[in-house]
C-alpha cells in the first residue's frame, strides 16, 4: 500500500481543495437552518445564532399542495432511468468498437468521438422538434431519452473493455457462449468498476440539469427538482434559508449516492483513465 505524503505543502493544498469544494457545501446547509432576517443580515455569519426548522417546514409541510416532493420523484426516477439506459446503450456501442471485428470502425469511432466537441445548446431545437414530433413535451420521456446515446460514456467504457483480457471471452466462446451471453455474464460483470463510474457521473448530468428542462417541462407538477426550486423565488423578495434548504435536499440524494459508489468510482475512473 502506498504510504501518505509526508510533504506538508502536499497536505496545505489538499485542505485548501476540500474547504473549497466541502465550504459552499456546508455554507448552503448552514443557512438552511436560519430565520430569514439572519440570513440577510451583513457581515454574514456561519453559524446560525437560532437555530430553525422553518424553512423545511415551509418546503415540505405547511403547505399541503407543496410540489417539492413531487420535483424531488421526477428528478430521482428520470436520473435513475437516464443514467441506466446510458450504461446499457453505451456498453453495447464500446464493446463493439473495443472487440467487434467492423470494417471502418475507427473512422465511426472518430465521427462519434466529434461530436463531443459540439456545444450542447445546438441540439436544443433539434431535440424540442423530435420531442415535439413525438407527443413528449411536457412529459419525463423528454427529459430522460435525449443524450442516452451520448459519446463519452461509449469512449470511456471502450478504453475499458480494451484493457480486459481477451482469454476470458476466448474461454466464453470454447464454452459454448455466444456474443450476447459472453457480453452480459462476462464482459460487463467484470466491468462493473466503469460501469459504477459511468452510472453515477450519467445520474450526476441528469439530475443537475437545469436548462433541457426549462425547454420541454411547463406544468408545475411535472418539474424536476433543480427546475422547480426557482419556483420557490418570490417576485419582489427572496427567502433564502428556503432556497438553502431546497438545495440541501437536492444534494443530499447525490452525496448517497456518491458514498455508496466511490469504491467503484475511484477503481473506475483510474483504470479507464490511463489505458487506451
Amino acid at each position: 500500500m502506498r504510504k501518505p505524503s509526508r510533504n506538508p505543502f502536499f497536505w496545505l493544498l489538499m485542505a485548501v481543495l476540500s474547504i473549497t469544494f466541502i465550504g459552499p457545501l456546508v455554507i448552503m446547509a448552514l443557512t438552511s437552518f436560519k430565520t430569514n432576517v439572519e440570513a440577510k443580515q451583513a457581515p454574514p455569519t456561519i453559524i446560525p445564532h437560532e437555530w430553525t426548522l422553518r424553512a423545511y417546514r415551509q418546503l415540505f409541510v405547511v403547505d399541503d399542495a407543496s410540489p417539492v416532493l413531487s420535483w424531488l420523484g421526477n428528478s430521482l426516477f428520470a436520473a435513475a432511468v437516464n443514467a441506466l439506459l446510458v450504461c446499457l446503450f453505451a456498453s453495447m456501442a464500446a464493446y463493439a468498437f473495443a472487440r467487434l471485428p467492423l470494417r471502418g470502425k475507427n473512422v465511426l469511432f472518430a465521427l462519434v468521438l466529434s461530436t463531443m466537441f459540439v456545444p450542447g445548446f445546438i441540439f436544443l431545437m433539434p431535440n424540442f422538434e423530435i420531442m415535439s414530433k413525438l407527443q413528449w413535451l411536457d412529459t419525463l420521456a423528454a427529459i430522460i431519452f435525449p443524450g442516452t446515446a451520448g459519446a463519452f460514456g461509449v469512449f470511456f467504457l471502450r478504453q475499458f473493455f480494451i484493457s480486459l483480457p481477451l482469454e476470458l471471452e476466448e474461454s466464453a466462446r470454447i464454452d459454448g457462449a455466444g456474443p450476447f451471453k459472453t457480453f452480459f455474464q462476462i464482459v460487463l460483470p467484470n466491468a462493473r468498476g466503469a460501469l459504477m463510474t459511468l452510472l453515477v457521473l450519467s445520474f450526476l448530468g441528469n439530475w443537475n440539469d437545469f436548462v433541457w428542462p426549462i425547454y420541454v417541462l411547463f406544468s408545475d407538477s411535472r418539474l424536476t427538482l433543480p427546475v422547480g426550486l426557482t419556483r420557490l423565488q418570490g417576485s419582489y423578495t427572496i427567502d433564502y434559508p428556503v432556497i438553502m434548504a431546497g438545495g440541501t435536499v437536492a444534494a443530499v440524494p447525490v452525496l448517497i449516492l456518491y458514498v455508496i459508489l466511490q469504491r467503484y468510482i475511484i477503481g473506475g475512473v483510474a483504470s479507464s483513465g490511463i489505458k487506451g
